[in-house]
Protein backbone atom coordinates (compact mmCIF):
# COMPACT_ATOMS: atom_id res chain seq x y z
CA UNK A 1 0.00 0.00 0.00
CA UNK A 2 1.19 3.46 -0.90
CA UNK A 3 -0.24 6.60 -2.42
CA UNK A 4 -3.74 7.68 -1.41
CA UNK A 5 -5.82 5.75 1.06
CA UNK A 6 -9.33 7.12 1.47
CA UNK A 7 -10.78 7.23 4.98
CA UNK A 8 -14.34 6.49 3.91
CA UNK A 9 -17.26 8.30 5.50
CA UNK A 10 -20.30 6.31 6.63
CA UNK A 11 -23.28 7.84 4.81
CA UNK A 12 -26.53 8.02 6.79
CA UNK A 13 -30.05 8.58 5.60
CA UNK A 14 -32.07 11.38 7.18
CA UNK A 15 -33.65 8.85 9.54
CA UNK A 16 -30.23 7.85 10.87
CA UNK A 17 -29.77 4.42 9.30
CA UNK A 18 -26.65 3.60 7.27
CA UNK A 19 -27.09 4.35 3.56
CA UNK A 20 -25.37 1.31 2.07
CA UNK A 21 -26.28 2.35 -1.48
CA UNK A 22 -24.40 5.64 -1.09
CA UNK A 23 -21.49 3.83 0.56
CA UNK A 24 -21.19 1.44 -2.36
CA UNK A 25 -21.32 4.31 -4.84
CA UNK A 26 -18.62 6.10 -2.86
CA UNK A 27 -16.33 3.08 -3.15
CA UNK A 28 -16.75 3.18 -6.93
CA UNK A 29 -16.25 6.96 -7.08
CA UNK A 30 -12.99 7.10 -5.15
CA UNK A 31 -11.67 4.02 -6.96
CA UNK A 32 -12.35 5.65 -10.32
CA UNK A 33 -10.79 8.85 -8.96
CA UNK A 34 -7.48 7.09 -8.43
CA UNK A 35 -7.51 5.87 -4.82
CA UNK A 36 -4.84 3.29 -4.01
CA UNK A 37 -6.47 1.71 -0.94
CA UNK A 38 -9.58 2.07 1.21
CA UNK A 39 -9.86 2.64 4.96
CA UNK A 40 -13.09 1.60 6.67
CA UNK A 41 -14.23 2.28 10.24
CA UNK A 42 -11.78 5.10 10.86
CA UNK A 43 -12.40 8.46 12.53
CA UNK A 44 -14.10 9.84 9.43
CA UNK A 45 -16.54 6.91 9.45
CA UNK A 46 -18.08 8.00 12.81
CA UNK A 47 -17.14 4.53 14.05
CA UNK A 48 -17.89 5.24 17.76
CA UNK A 49 -21.56 5.74 16.85
CA UNK A 50 -21.89 2.44 14.96
CA UNK A 51 -23.17 -0.73 16.60
CA UNK A 52 -21.16 -3.94 16.35
CA UNK A 53 -23.66 -5.21 13.76
CA UNK A 54 -23.46 -2.00 11.72
CA UNK A 55 -19.66 -2.14 11.71
CA UNK A 56 -19.77 -5.66 10.31
CA UNK A 57 -22.32 -4.61 7.68
CA UNK A 58 -20.25 -1.57 6.64
CA UNK A 59 -17.15 -3.74 6.18
CA UNK A 60 -19.16 -6.32 4.24
CA UNK A 61 -20.62 -3.62 1.97
CA UNK A 62 -17.20 -2.13 1.17
CA UNK A 63 -15.62 -5.55 0.68
CA UNK A 64 -18.37 -6.65 -1.70
CA UNK A 65 -18.40 -3.43 -3.73
CA UNK A 66 -14.62 -3.27 -3.88
CA UNK A 67 -14.53 -6.82 -5.28
CA UNK A 68 -10.79 -7.14 -4.73
CA UNK A 69 -9.86 -4.04 -6.70
CA UNK A 70 -8.01 -2.22 -3.90
CA UNK A 71 -6.46 -3.18 -0.56
CA UNK A 72 -8.72 -2.55 2.44
CA UNK A 73 -7.59 -1.33 5.86
CA UNK A 74 -9.94 -1.65 8.85
CA UNK A 75 -9.86 0.66 11.85
CA UNK A 76 -9.90 -1.17 15.19
CA UNK A 77 -8.72 0.88 18.15
CA UNK A 78 -9.63 1.98 21.65
CA UNK A 79 -8.41 2.86 25.10
CA UNK A 80 -8.78 -0.63 26.58
CA UNK A 81 -6.00 -2.86 25.28
CA UNK A 82 -7.81 -6.10 26.09
CA UNK A 83 -10.92 -4.79 24.33
CA UNK A 84 -8.97 -3.89 21.18
CA UNK A 85 -7.30 -7.30 21.11
CA UNK A 86 -10.67 -9.02 21.58
CA UNK A 87 -12.25 -6.93 18.80
CA UNK A 88 -9.43 -7.84 16.41
CA UNK A 89 -9.76 -11.54 17.25
CA UNK A 90 -13.55 -11.45 16.77
CA UNK A 91 -13.50 -9.53 13.47
CA UNK A 92 -13.98 -11.33 10.18
CA UNK A 93 -10.82 -10.27 8.37
CA UNK A 94 -11.66 -11.95 5.07
CA UNK A 95 -10.59 -9.59 2.30
CA UNK A 96 -8.96 -7.16 4.75
CA UNK A 97 -5.28 -6.32 4.33
CA UNK A 98 -4.30 -4.44 7.51
CA UNK A 99 -5.54 -3.05 10.83
CA UNK A 100 -5.26 0.68 11.57
CA UNK A 101 -5.19 1.18 15.34
CA UNK A 102 -5.28 4.60 16.99
CA UNK A 103 -3.30 5.41 20.13
CA UNK A 104 -5.33 5.00 23.33
CA UNK A 105 -7.33 8.16 24.01
CA UNK A 106 -8.52 9.76 27.26
CA UNK A 107 -6.30 7.54 29.49
CA UNK A 108 -3.18 9.48 28.36
CA UNK A 109 -0.74 6.55 28.77
CA UNK A 110 3.01 7.00 28.96
CA UNK A 111 5.27 6.07 26.06
CA UNK A 112 5.90 2.72 27.76
CA UNK A 113 2.16 2.23 28.12
CA UNK A 114 1.62 2.85 24.41
CA UNK A 115 4.48 0.51 23.58
CA UNK A 116 2.88 -2.25 25.67
CA UNK A 117 -0.53 -1.52 24.10
CA UNK A 118 0.79 -1.98 20.58
CA UNK A 119 2.95 -4.94 21.59
CA UNK A 120 -0.21 -6.75 22.71
CA UNK A 121 -1.96 -5.86 19.46
CA UNK A 122 0.99 -7.03 17.36
CA UNK A 123 1.14 -10.33 19.22
CA UNK A 124 -2.56 -11.09 18.60
CA UNK A 125 -3.35 -9.53 15.23
CA UNK A 126 -3.63 -11.91 12.26
CA UNK A 127 -3.12 -8.88 9.99
CA UNK A 128 -0.34 -6.31 9.58
CA UNK A 129 -0.78 -3.36 11.95
CA UNK A 130 -0.66 0.34 11.08
CA UNK A 131 -0.06 2.69 14.02
CA UNK A 132 -2.22 5.82 14.10
CA UNK A 133 -0.95 8.91 15.89
CA UNK A 134 -3.36 11.84 16.13
CA UNK A 135 -2.60 13.85 19.28
CA UNK A 136 -5.23 16.48 18.52
CA UNK A 137 -7.93 13.85 19.06
CA UNK A 138 -6.39 11.48 21.58
CA UNK A 139 -4.60 13.86 23.92
CA UNK A 140 -1.31 11.97 23.70
CA UNK A 141 1.55 11.93 21.18
CA UNK A 142 3.21 8.69 20.10
CA UNK A 143 6.83 9.84 20.11
CA UNK A 144 9.07 9.10 17.15
CA UNK A 145 11.27 6.99 19.42
CA UNK A 146 8.30 4.80 20.40
CA UNK A 147 7.13 4.44 16.80
CA UNK A 148 10.64 3.39 15.79
CA UNK A 149 10.97 0.99 18.71
CA UNK A 150 7.76 -0.75 17.67
CA UNK A 151 8.70 -0.73 13.99
CA UNK A 152 12.07 -2.35 14.65
CA UNK A 153 10.85 -4.93 17.17
CA UNK A 154 7.65 -6.20 15.48
CA UNK A 155 7.74 -7.23 11.84
CA UNK A 156 3.93 -7.11 11.57
CA UNK A 157 3.83 -3.42 12.60
CA UNK A 158 4.29 -2.20 9.06
CA UNK A 159 3.36 1.49 8.94
CA UNK A 160 2.27 4.60 10.80
CA UNK A 161 -0.40 7.14 9.97
CA UNK A 162 1.15 10.34 11.32
CA UNK A 163 -1.15 13.25 12.14
CA UNK A 164 1.09 14.89 14.74
CA UNK A 165 1.48 18.04 12.62
CA UNK A 166 5.25 18.08 13.11
CA UNK A 167 7.57 17.62 10.15
CA UNK A 168 10.41 17.36 12.66
CA UNK A 169 8.86 14.28 14.27
CA UNK A 170 8.09 12.77 10.88
CA UNK A 171 11.67 13.39 9.72
CA UNK A 172 13.13 11.32 12.54
CA UNK A 173 10.78 8.44 11.74
CA UNK A 174 11.67 8.59 8.05
CA UNK A 175 15.38 8.75 8.80
CA UNK A 176 15.52 5.83 11.21
CA UNK A 177 12.69 3.51 10.11
CA UNK A 178 13.48 -0.09 9.19
CA UNK A 179 13.34 -1.18 5.56
CA UNK A 180 9.78 -1.64 4.37
CA UNK A 181 8.15 0.40 7.15
CA UNK A 182 5.76 2.91 5.58
CA UNK A 183 4.83 6.40 6.74
CA UNK A 184 1.52 7.97 5.74
CA UNK A 185 0.39 11.51 6.34
CA UNK A 186 -2.76 11.76 8.42
CA UNK A 187 -3.31 15.38 7.36
CA UNK A 188 -4.35 16.18 3.79
CA UNK A 189 -2.44 19.44 3.58
CA UNK A 190 0.73 17.83 4.99
CA UNK A 191 0.80 15.11 2.33
CA UNK A 192 3.10 16.83 -0.18
CA UNK A 193 5.69 18.07 2.35
CA UNK A 194 5.83 14.62 3.92
CA UNK A 195 6.14 12.86 0.57
CA UNK A 196 8.96 15.26 -0.33
CA UNK A 197 10.78 13.98 2.78
CA UNK A 198 10.21 10.38 1.73
CA UNK A 199 6.76 9.44 3.08
CA UNK A 200 4.72 6.81 1.28
CA UNK A 201 1.44 8.65 0.84
CA UNK A 202 -1.57 9.84 2.80
CA UNK A 203 -4.72 8.50 4.41
CA UNK A 204 -7.08 11.19 3.24
CA UNK A 205 -10.37 12.75 4.24
CA UNK A 206 -10.54 15.13 1.29
CA UNK A 207 -10.33 12.32 -1.27
CA UNK A 208 -13.89 11.33 -0.37
CA UNK A 209 -15.10 14.36 -2.29
CA UNK A 210 -12.14 15.54 -4.42
CA UNK A 211 -10.63 12.19 -5.42
CA UNK A 212 -10.29 13.11 -9.10
CA UNK A 213 -7.90 15.94 -8.21
CA UNK A 214 -6.41 14.76 -4.92
CA UNK A 215 -5.39 11.22 -5.91
CA UNK A 216 -3.55 12.21 -9.11
CA UNK A 217 -1.81 14.98 -7.13
CA UNK A 218 -0.47 12.43 -4.65
CA UNK A 219 0.54 10.08 -7.47
CA UNK A 220 2.48 12.90 -9.14
CA UNK A 221 4.22 13.72 -5.86
CA UNK A 222 5.13 10.06 -5.38
CA UNK A 223 6.76 10.18 -8.82
CA UNK A 224 8.72 13.29 -7.85
CA UNK A 225 6.64 15.51 -10.15
CA UNK A 226 6.14 18.33 -7.68
CA UNK A 227 5.96 20.75 -10.60
CA UNK A 228 2.56 19.18 -11.31
CA UNK A 229 1.52 18.26 -7.77
CA UNK A 230 2.17 21.64 -6.14
CA UNK A 231 -0.31 23.60 -8.31
CA UNK A 232 -2.99 21.01 -7.51
CA UNK A 233 -2.22 21.35 -3.80
CA UNK A 234 -2.60 25.12 -4.02
CA UNK A 235 -5.85 24.74 -5.96
CA UNK A 236 -7.24 22.47 -3.24
CA UNK A 237 -5.75 24.29 -0.24
CA UNK A 238 -8.64 26.55 0.73
CA UNK A 239 -11.31 23.93 0.08
CA UNK A 240 -9.44 21.33 2.12
CA UNK A 241 -8.94 23.78 5.00
CA UNK A 242 -12.68 24.44 4.98
CA UNK A 243 -13.38 20.73 5.51
CA UNK A 244 -12.07 21.03 9.06
CA UNK A 245 -13.56 24.37 10.13
CA UNK A 246 -16.43 22.66 11.95
CA UNK A 247 -14.61 19.40 12.59
CA UNK A 248 -14.29 16.08 10.83
CA UNK A 249 -16.43 14.44 9.47
CA UNK A 250 -18.87 17.36 9.65
CA UNK A 251 -16.97 19.28 6.98
CA UNK A 252 -16.45 16.42 4.55
CA UNK A 253 -20.07 15.37 4.80
CA UNK A 254 -21.15 18.97 4.16
CA UNK A 255 -19.01 19.15 1.02
CA UNK A 256 -20.29 15.77 -0.18
CA UNK A 257 -23.88 16.86 0.41
CA UNK A 258 -23.27 20.06 -1.55
CA UNK A 259 -22.05 17.91 -4.45
CA UNK A 260 -25.06 15.60 -4.14
CA UNK A 261 -23.05 12.54 -3.12
CA UNK A 262 -24.71 11.83 0.24
CA UNK A 263 -27.45 13.14 2.50
CA UNK A 264 -25.02 14.84 4.88
CA UNK A 265 -26.57 13.52 8.09
CA UNK A 266 -24.38 12.72 11.11
CA UNK A 267 -25.03 10.95 14.39
CA UNK A 268 -24.92 12.69 17.74
CA UNK A 269 -22.84 14.00 19.35
CA UNK A 270 -21.85 15.32 15.89
CA UNK A 271 -24.26 17.60 14.04
CA UNK A 272 -24.61 18.66 10.44
CA UNK A 273 -22.56 21.55 9.12
CA UNK A 274 -23.94 25.07 9.33
CA UNK A 275 -25.56 26.78 6.38
CA UNK A 276 -22.63 29.19 6.42
CA UNK A 277 -20.24 26.28 5.88
CA UNK A 278 -22.42 24.83 3.13
CA UNK A 279 -22.47 28.19 1.35
CA UNK A 280 -18.70 28.45 1.68
CA UNK A 281 -18.26 24.95 0.23
CA UNK A 282 -20.48 25.84 -2.75
CA UNK A 283 -18.47 28.98 -3.40
CA UNK A 284 -15.10 27.23 -3.16
CA UNK A 285 -16.21 24.31 -5.36
CA UNK A 286 -17.33 26.81 -7.99
CA UNK A 287 -14.29 29.10 -7.64
CA UNK A 288 -11.73 26.33 -8.04
CA UNK A 289 -13.79 24.08 -10.31
CA UNK A 290 -13.81 21.20 -7.83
Amino acid sequence: MQGTGVALVTPFRNGGEVDFGALGTLVDTVTQGGADFLVVLGTTAETPTLSKEEKADVVACVRERNAGRLPIVIGIGGNCTAGVVRAIEETDTTGIDAVLSVTPYYNKPSQQGMYEHYRAIAQHSPLPVILYNVPGRTGVNLAASTTLRLAHEFSNIVAVKEACGSLQQVAYILRDRPAGFKVFSGDDNMALPMIALGADGVISVAANVYSGIFCPMVAQAMQGRFDLAAPAQLRLQEAVDALFEEGNPTGIKTAMAVKGMIDGSLRLPLVAGSEHLADKMRALIAKYDL
